[in-house]
């Protein structure tokens, strides 16, 4: 059994001033740099997630942009993986899979953004594939979304997402709990 963190499009884009700025992402790409310094301190594998938009109507995560950069709160170091994607799931058209069986992960550890997409989706397939998925709730975030004129909150998105995810596709804990804290 071998554990690996999964760092999902912590971008700047996503943070303030950049061109899709989601609720929280401050904060939880502070709990996201907590866990990978855990995973590294134990020697464990660390894998980006990149996302490149190659939509002609892409707004945000244009390639060559500053936005599309991995944060530097989570910059990778020189010998950790980068899995560059364009769609959602982190595993569609990527060597994301290929990858994790060359490292025996088995137990897969999740963090990054949005919530309600591209990690809903990447946990879903992940656990499709037989991994062990731990995902990181306060190592995420989102943003408000809306459906038919009704505006629903980033913090009911978050939960209501972390609430389907839980228990059926993943374990979801807290930073905290995951032992990943500042002590």
């Amino acid at each position: 059994m071998t554990k690996a963190l999964l760092i999902i499009d912590i971008q700047n884009d996503y943070f303030p001033q950049g061109k899709m700025e989601l609720v929280g992402s401050d904060e939880a790409a502070k709990h996201a740099a907590l866990v990978q310094r855990h995973f590294r301190d134990e020697g464990l594998p660390v894998i980006h997630v990149q996302h490149v938009a190659l939509g002609s109507t892409a707004t945000f995560f244009l390639p060559d942009t500053f936005g599309a950069e991995i944060h530097d709160s989570v910059a990778p170091l020189g010998d950790e993986a980068l899995v560059v994607k364009s769609y959602p799931n982190a595993f569609r058209e990527t060597g994301l899979k290929q990858l994790l069986d060359d490292l025996l992960v088995t137990d897969l550890t999740v963090v990054g953004m949005m919530t309600h997409m591209c990690i809903d989706t990447t946990v879903r397939a992940a656990s499709d594939m037989g991994f062990k998925v731990t995902l990181v709730g306060d190592a995420c975030a989102t943003k408000d979304l809306e459906f038919n004129g009704v505006t629903v909150s980033a913090a009911s998105v978050q939960a209501a997402y972390l609430a389907a995810i839980d228990g059926s596709f993943a374990t979801v804990v807290t930073t905290e709990t995951l032992g990943a804290s500042v002590s």
